[in-house]
């Protein structure tokens, strides 16, 4: 009983994260999310019930369209799996309850953060407060004190001043201004675990961009605009789920 409950959140984040990856596409571009059919971006054909299935139509069609035969990004395949196994391992750490809930539903919102950062490089500020809001609760609920819930909350600010004063003094280059919001949700969200968050989100955002730099067209050329969520996303719930902290030794 217990596997299939796993499996099933691990299902409903794939669907959550398809879902999410649609919305993000189409926000602020004047499309709308909630009618309209999804259509094949090269061929416009509505898509059928079966090139909807999370994964595993992408996997099936060998990465095309089932019509055109125009080549599908990976990364929404890679959106659908990430969430579900956020969704699998966050059942596996909170269980069917009140956090397990409140966490999800921050997650999904920090989804649409992330993937709209990707296409963009921008942090969409009313997302980014609602994740503030999602965070701050979770917080509150998983704090077993006041003093507890103070100390994260000061962890966390913390945290985004120093963010915020990389932003300050390298004029933008080094971090975004909309970076700021999004690790003092973050750090809300995931408590003790936050400093490690950090850590492994610069260890994670150098070496993919090592991984940029080595493997461009064009080959190595400095002063690239990555955007720097996406590492903090991967930072700080690889903190959470595995609670190492390499800061201990």
């Amino acid at each position: 009983m217990e596997v299939l409950i796993e499996i099933s959140f691990a299902i409903l984040g794939a669907v959550i994260g398809s879902f999410v990856g649609v919305v993000a596409e189409r926000a602020y571009t004047g499309q709308s999310w909630k009618k309209g059919r999804s259509r094949c971006n090269s061929c416009n054909e509505n898509l059928k019930g079966r090139d909807l299935i999370p994964v595993f139509s992408w996997l099936f069609n060998k990465g095309r369209c089932r019509m055109c035969h125009a080549r599908i990004a990976g990364a929404y395949a890679l959106y659908e799996l990430t969430m579900a196994l956020i969704f699998f391992f966050a059942y596996q750490t909170y269980g069917l309850t009140l956090l397990l809930f409140v966490f999800l539903v921050a997650i999904a919102v920090l989804a649409f953060i992330t993937i709209y950062d990707l296409r963009h490089t921008i942090v969409p500020p009313g997302a980014v407060t609602v994740f503030i809001i999602l965070s701050g609760l979770f917080a509150m609920l998983s704090s077993g004190s006041l003093i507890v819930f103070l100390h994260t909350l000061l962890q966390a600010a913390v945290i985004a001043f120093v963010f915020f004063l990389l932003y300050l003094l390298s004029r933008g280059r080094a971090m975004g201004f909309g970076d700021t919001p999004a690790v003092f949700g973050l750090s809300l969200l995931v408590g003790s675990a936050a400093v490690a968050g950090v850590l492994f989100s610069f260890w994670v955002g150098g070496v993919i961009g090592i991984f940029i730099l080595a493997f461009r067209k064009g080959g190595p050329k400095m002063g690239i605009e990555v955007p720097f969520v996406p590492f903090m996303v991967a930072g700080f719930l690889l903190a959470l789920f595995t609670q190492w902290n390499p800061l201990s030794f």
